[in-house]
């Protein structure tokens, strides 16, 4: 079942593992990226508790524009990566484990829309004309929050 557009953010949850209903085949892309090229097994419990905790961080009040007045969302991710003065990580998307740890990615709100800059940075990336370069996605928020809310229902559907 894929829900969103790979072109800006989609998520794909596929088959269960080998007869367990706690391992699952979860696939990500962002601005036509494959996210889950190294690993797109996600172990169930876990992963919902992340992207619960994703929804409910999207929902709060903590203030996600973009910090620095007058940079691009890349400029702004490349920034905050060089700075590592703790302020990075009010913006670090997304905490889903292992299998969204080849990524380096940030999320920003400008009005009604999310930003989102990532790049991958594992040498043995297997498209290495994709290492070194940001990505930017960009799309509304009320479309990436269902995104996230439908992946969720499903991964709550027992198999």
């Amino acid at each position: 079942m894929l829900f969103g557009n790979k072109q800006r953010f989609a998520v794909e949850v596929g088959e269960f593992r080998k007869q367990t209903a706690t391992l699952r085949r979860v696939d990500i892309w962002a601005a036509n990226r494959w996210w889950t090229c190294d690993d797109n097994l996600v172990y169930i419990p876990q992963f919902r508790t992340d992207v619960r905790d994703t929804l409910s961080w999207l929902r709060s009040a903590t203030d996600l524009s973009l910090p620095f007045p007058g940079l691009s969302p890349a400029e702004t991710h490349r920034r905050l990566l060089a700075a590592d003065d703790g302020q990075r990580e009010q913006f670090w998307f997304p905490m889903w484990g292992p299998t969204t740890d080849n990524i380096t990615a940030h999320l920003f709100r400008l009005g009604e829309s999310v930003i989102i800059p990532f790049e991958f940075w594992r040498p043995a990336h297997p498209f290495p004309d994709e290492l070194g370069k940001i990505f930017v996605s960009e799309l509304p928020e009320a479309e990436f929050l269902r995104v996230l809310e439908e992946m969720q229902e499903v991964l709550d559907t027992p198999e």
